[in-house]
Order: structure tokens, then sequence, then C-alpha cells
């Protein structure tokens, strides 16, 4: 297997090769040469633990790492740090199925891939016989920086410098990242939104000049954004296992299809749902939920992508995206890997702010719906949920279970569907309660954790409930336009 740019830089590199340099020469993303096909061996895949699943998945892509070298990686990876034994369960309330994605160490779905990815990147370090050291370079819009971190902290060899929006996260996201330890881990505020530090973050990575001053002091860069595909391909592995869950305990037949409602900012997790079902997964649709930052609404409703409007700051921060980076892979297998087309998109949105797809396109992309829910909707159904069924979402979460309530209104589809949930209702605690009616100004947030803990009978993850006695380490803080700066001054170089 190996993996090729959506520009057409005619770059062919394997799989370790990927991992190490994240983004291609031409600013592309590694995309597979081409998707293995699992549908005639799902049967052979039903009765598989996570672990194992991860392996006959895993081993079709990354195919110049042997079997033990694999095997070691996932098996340090899915281990106590879950707080379920099923890794990734998919649960049954009432009508609607559930797969929670946040029993890892950071409560949130980025766990999934970047408990793995930074194994995965050490041992390419080691095959690849790289001399110099890494430095991840990552923007996160609030959960992948707390992942990202917990993975690669204390390794040898690689450093990881995270920025964040100083507005544009949950206080609980913050104290995470603020809070955390490793001798190789810095974490920067920066004075703008999420799509100001990704697109600084992007021309760090474009800036050959800056690349081979890194290179001369012995530093290469590399990233752990879902733009890597070292973090991309562990997220398909739980949209196989959901649908044999499924199977196991009788939901659905095996060959049935059905439905993901993906909540969606930097379309990774529902592109990993969309590389499945290349690969022979049986999904009817694919609903990507948005919130009011709904410009991947109007792109599969109209062919159109419009960066050009106002970022609204939402209570599911995680989604307050204007520049979805991973729907260029799928622009890429929606024109049929015709990379000119996908450099002309690319060109026209950095310097217009705007593309259009063609119709041939657009058929291409008939799997997709968006929906898209609003901030008074999310806080309603959380309450909804609650009250009906005596169980507890987060605000992404609610995003898409609102967004598939008006997926199943108009079009009746009965076709069984699996929301995907993305993080714990803890690290959005405060506006979980105030959905709840509950409000109260004067708690802090540890307050907030224990009176939502009391209001609703569950409890607070490990994680989220240390943070009171955790220390903030990291107090970085810039401008937007001083992010290279700041990478300077942290390496010294």
């Amino acid at each position: 297997m190996h993996f090729i740019s959506t520009r057409g830089n005619k770059e062919k590199v394997i799989a370790s090769k990927a991992i190490i340099k994240g983004i291609c020469d031409d600013g592309g993303l590694y995309v597979p040469t081409y998707f293995p096909n699992l549908k005639d061996k799902l049967n052979n895949l039903v009765n598989l633990s996570y672990k194992e699943l991860c392996f006959e998945v895993l081993k079709l892509f990354l195919d110049d790492f042997n079997e033990k070298e694999l095997m070691d990686c996932i098996n340090k990876s899915y281990d106590d740090k879950f707080d379920n034994e099923k890794i990734a369960p998919t649960v049954k309330i009432k009508d609607n199925y559930f797969l929670e994605l946040y029993h890892g160490p950071t409560c949130a779905f980025k766990d999934m891939a970047l408990t793995l990815m930074p194994l995965l990147l050490e041992k390419s370090l080691e095959k690849n016989n790289i001399k110099e050291d890494i430095v991840i370079l990552t923007a996160t819009s609030g959960d992948t920086g707390k992942a990202a971190l917990e993975g690669f902290k204390n390794l040898e060899k690689i450093k990881i410098i995270v920025f964040f929006p100083e507005d544009g996260v949950s206080t609980i996201q913050k104290l995470q990242m603020k809070s955390q330890e490793g001798n190789n881990t810095y974490v920067v505020s920066i004075k703008g939104n999420f799509d100001d530090a990704q697109s600084s973050v992007k021309s760090i990575f474009n800036d050959e000049n800056f690349n081979k001053k890194l290179k001369q002091n012995n530093y290469i860069l590399s990233s752990a954004n879902s733009i890597n595909i070292g973090r991309l391909l562990p997220q398909v592995v739980y949209y196989f296992y959901s649908y044999l869950e499924l199977v196991r305990n009788k939901n659905i037949n095996l060959g049935d299809k059905i439905n993901f409602v993906v909540p969606t900012g930097n379309f990774g997790n529902i592109l990993a749902a969309y590389y499945s079902k290349n690969m022979g997964l049986p999904i009817n649709k694919l609903i990507c939920a948005s919130n009011e930052n709904n410009v991947l609404y109007d792109f599969f409703t109209t062919g159109k992508y419009n960066k050009n409007r106002k970022l609204h700051l939402t209570t599911s921060p995680s989604m307050d995206i204007l520049i979805s980076s991973n729907l260029e892979r799928l622009l890429f297998e929606a024109c049929n890997r015709d990379d000119k087309k996908v450099n002309k998109l690319i060109n026209s949105l950095n310097n217009k702010g705007f593309y259009e797809i063609d119709n041939n396109m657009k058929s291409n992309l008939s799997s997709f719906i968006g929906e898209y829910a609003t901030e008074e909707e999310v806080k309603e159904n959380i309450k909804n949920i609650f009250n009906k069924y005596n169980y507890l979402i987060d605000t992404h979460t609610c995003v898409a279970y609102t967004s598939y309530e008006k997926y199943l209104k108009n079009t009746k589809d009965k076709t069984t569907t699996v929301i995907v949930s993305t993080a714990s209702p803890y690290k959005f605690s405060k506006d979980v309660l105030n959905a709840l009616g509950k409000e109260d100004n004067s708690l802090d947030e540890f307050q907030i954790l224990n009176t939502l803990s009391k209001e609703t009978n569950t409890t607070i993850p490990l994680p989220i409930k240390n943070l009171k006695t955790a220390k903030v380490l990291h107090n970085r803080s810039c401008e937007k336009y001083q992010i290279k700066k700041e990478v300077e001054n942290i390496l010294k170089v």
C-alpha cells in the first residue's frame, strides 16, 4: 500500500513515511492508492475484540509495519486507559443508537486515534532511521489538543506544540491542556479563532525556508491533526466495530445497510466513515451534522463551499470551524481522483474563500446529507433526551441527534441509524447544566461538575474529576500572526 497526494505531485510513499511527514510536499493530503475491500470478510470479523478488529483493518493500510510491530502499538493503546472494556460501545437508548467514543483518557473521540498514532509515529521514525527530532505542530478547536498532548507526552525525540483559540474552547478543555504534564509538551493560546490557528500552522508546514532552518537545527515538522493519515486511519475502525456490534446484538442482520450521523467540524471523523463505506461497510447515508457554523450543510445542499461568513462561537466549540481541512480528501474521491480539479478548487478557496463543485461531483456525493442544529435546538434537546430517556449527552452529540431528528422528519428513512457521540457531557458541563434548566452563575467549574453529577445521578469521569487538583503548567499566549515566532522561541532556533 502506498499513499499519494490529493494535489498530484506524483509523490508515492509507504505508510510510515506518510505518518512522519503528515502533509505532502505540495501542501496536499496523503490518501491511500486504493481502498481494500472487506465486504466479503465481514462474517469473519463479527466476533473480534476492538484490538483484534483494529489489527485486521490497519494491517491493510500500514503494511510496511510487521505483525508484531502493529500489534504492540495496538495493545499499548487500547488498554486500561479506557474506562469501558469494549473501548467504543454502541448503546441503545429507546429507538436510538449512540456510538460512545469518549471512554478514553481525555473523554473525547480524539483518544480513539491519538492513543495509537504517537506509537505508530515513534515506530515509523525507528523504521526509517530518522536522526532528527520530530516537532508535532497542531491547531486545536478543543479536543485534539489534549488528546495529542496526552498521547505524545514524554516520548523521546518528539516535541509537541499545541495552539488553541483562547475564547474558543470550554473551561474544562482549556484546563485539560494547560495542566498537561510532560517534558516535551508546549501549549499556546492565541488571540483568534481555530481557523486562524489552523491556517497559520498549515502555512508553517508549507514554508520551505522555515523547514530548511528547522532541519539545520535537527528538527522535522509533523502533525497530529486528522490531516495526518496516521491519525485518520484508526478512526475507520470504530465504524466497523459499531456495525459489527449491532450484528452481534441482533439489532441488524449482516449485510443490512445503516446510517451514521456525525457531528462535524474539520471533517476527519465523517471522512473515516466514508472510507469505511469505500471498504465495503454497508452504509446507506452519512448525515453530516453542523452547528450554526453550517458551511458544510450549505456545501452538501448546494455544492457551494463558502467560508466568507462570520464564525459563531457556540456551545459546541469543537465544531466552530469554517475551513474543513479533510474535505479536500473527499473532493479528491468525488472528482474521481482528478488532482487538477482538486488544485483548482483549493486555489479558489485560498484566493476567494469560495468554490463550487460540478454536477458530476455532486452525484458522487449522494451518500452524504447535510443537516444542522441551532443553539436553541441543542439546548432544548439535551433536556428532552435526559427527561425522556435518562441519558445525558454533550452539546456536540446533541447537534448530531438534532440533525438526525430533522433528517428523519424530512425523509421518513427507517434505516437503522447510529448517532456518533464524540465527547463526555462533563467536558461541556456548564452548557449541559444550563440546558437542563439548572443554571447558576455563582458556581465555579468544579461546583458545576458536582451539581451536574448530583442532578443527573451520573459519575464525573476520573480524568475530569482529577483536574481539580491539577496545576496549571502552561501560560504561553500569542497573537494569531505570531505563531511562527512562538515556534521559533520554543525550539530556540
